[in-house]
């Protein structure tokens, strides 16, 4: 076996696990979204291939790193990819290009190490240490007297009940008066709506204590 190929499988290797880490056992469980696992992991091996094959005939890497920079920017035409996912596909797409000049030998402990802090920051950020993220929905409310800065505590009741949302702020955008009803920007924690439904989860399976029993 050649040392070329050596270090290409070795790249190949290195690239890959990271990947799977970072959509596996980072992205998927805080987000529980599977839409875009497919291309995170479908992109990244791909790239790396293709980027490998360019170094391999004396191309430039930064020629390819712009090819590929473009490819991140592209919006599919079915949905707009919110901006989240939008960093994780750079960041799928970015892994290779860098792992694929691991065949030389000064760059391979950098690239190494590279792997290693993106994974350990992107670990750090989803668990929301030192951070608190929220999301946010924009809803049309026509209960337009309610949305008064001495009647907020109310308004906050009311979306909560009405869309199942925990919602921690509401802001107030256009009001139309004429129809009576505004643009209202909700913000809630979306965790604290996996964390209910896997205590909702847990509560079910202690009320059925022989699911997952078999008879003797």
């Amino acid at each position: 076996m050649s040392a070329d190929f050596s270090d290409f499988a070795i790249g190949a290797g290195l690239n890959l696990l990271s990947a799977i880490i970072i959509v596996r056992f980072i992205y998927y469980p805080w987000t529980q979204n599977r839409s875009y696992v497919f291309t995170f992991l479908a992109f990244n091996p791909t790239i790396y291939f293709v980027m490998a094959l360019l170094t391999s005939i004396e191309l430039s890497v930064g020629v390819g790193f712009g090819l590929f920079a473009i490819f991140s920017v592209i919006r599919y035409r079915t949905e707009e990819m919110p901006i989240r996912e939008m960093t994780y596909l750079f960041i799928i797409i970015a892994l290779p290009v860098m792992n694929s000049v691991i065949g030389d030998g000064d760059e391979a402990d950098k690239i190494i190490v590279a792997n290693i802090v993106i994974i350990a920051l992107l670990f750090i950020l989803e668990h929301e240490w030192g951070f608190k993220f929220e999301h946010h929905k924009k809803v049309t409310y026509e209960k337009i007297e309610l949305i008064t800065p001495a009647r907020r505590g109310e308004l906050i009741a009311d979306l909560t009940e009405r869309t199942g949302l925990p919602v921690t702020r509401a802001e107030v955008g256009r009001i139309d008066f004429l129809r009576d009803t505004a643009e209202v920007t909700i913000y809630y924690d979306e965790r604290a709506i996996n964390g209910r439904a896997a205590r909702k989860a847990g509560l079910a399976a202690e009320y059925h204590p022989l699911v997952g029993r078999t008879e003797d």
